[in-house]
């Protein structure tokens, strides 16, 4: 039986797969599989199969083992939910969890309740509404931030297409119901579109939806009518208060979840030795969980 062929050392890779592998591996020291003076060539190239699953049995419980020894204090598992209901707005709930938890830090519960209220006023197609509280907030925010402000004049020329599309009747609309899209596409949208070749794309990809029936349209079409492009827009208008106010624009367990995972591949292709499955604990025990990006 041919020896399996070992890992390429990292000293011997190129920088860039020499730096992820340290980094890697440096994320997952504490859950290294121990190796001691019995391991040598001539076990490793003699391994079988029932081998192979009893010392991958063995790494799953030693990693097991090794995260119940690193588990986070609890204090730090407050932090990261306190950071969250402050990050997501969530200003009650941030309130009463610091008083139970007694965590001393300062809340900024008016402008917790600011952020709520833009992205309420968004979730509900409230578009100029929305803009409206974000110039009252700071006039800075959209003035210097073009592609928001962009992506808010798009979402309401979307609000007042989806309107008029869903006639109560029933009924197909005609061409003379679309004059308000048409009338504030072309006082908001259309002097900006010429200085940015996406915004012209995306003028003319949202002008569409006057034209195609909503049963005919392309999927290319149909994502700007999904609910979820107001979620999309809201994240960024909440993203883009938090900068202006100095703050992280997202809550931390997110940055977490992702250099979990990319740690995981890194590891995984350096051939550290990890359990078969390593889910994240976000879409439940069973399966792993997928890569978030």
């Amino acid at each position: 039986m041919p020896s399996p062929t070992r890992p390429t050392p990292i000293s011997d890779r190129p920088w860039t797969q020499r730096r992820n592998a340290i980094f890697a591996e440096s994320f997952f020291e504490n859950f290294y599989l121990p190796h001691d003076s019995a391991t040598d060539s001539s076990s490793f190239s003699s391994q079988t199969s029932s081998t192979s699953a009893t010392a991958s049995m063995r790494s799953a419980l030693l990693f097991e083992q090794k995260v119940e020894e690193m588990k986070p204090s609890k204090s730090d598992i407050n932090w990261v939910i306190m950071d969250y209901l402050v990050s997501e707005g969530y200003p009650g709930a941030a309130a009463k969890f610091a008083q139970e938890t007694n965590i001393s830090q300062p809340l900024d519960t008016d402008g917790i309740r600011d952020r709520v209220q833009i992205r309420s006023a968004i979730h509900a197609g409230k578009i100029d509404e929305a803009i409206d509280l974000i110039n009252e907030l700071d006039p800075q925010i959209l003035d210097t931030d073009h592609i928001l402000h962009f992506d808010l004049l798009q979402l309401q020329l979307i609000e007042i297409i989806r309107s008029i599309l869903n006639k109560p009747d029933g009924g197909s609309p005609q061409s003379s119901e679309f004059r308000p899209a048409l009338e504030f596409a072309t006082e908001q949208l259309s002097p900006r579109a010429p200085t940015d070749q996406k915004y012209q794309q995306a003028l003319e990809r949202t002008m569409a939806l006057m034209i195609f029936p909503p049963d005919k349209m392309t999927a290319e079409f149909k994502v700007l009518l999904d609910l979820k492009l107001r979620e999309t827009v809201a994240d960024s208008v909440n993203e883009a208060i938090l900068n202006s106010k100095g703050q992280r624009p997202e809550a931390k367990i997110r940055q977490l979840v992702r250099a979990r995972a990319w740690a995981e591949m890194q590891a995984r292709e350096a051939k550290v030795q990890l359990p078969e499955s390593l889910p994240i604990g976000l879409d439940g025990p069973v399966d792993g969980d997928p890569m978030v990006t």
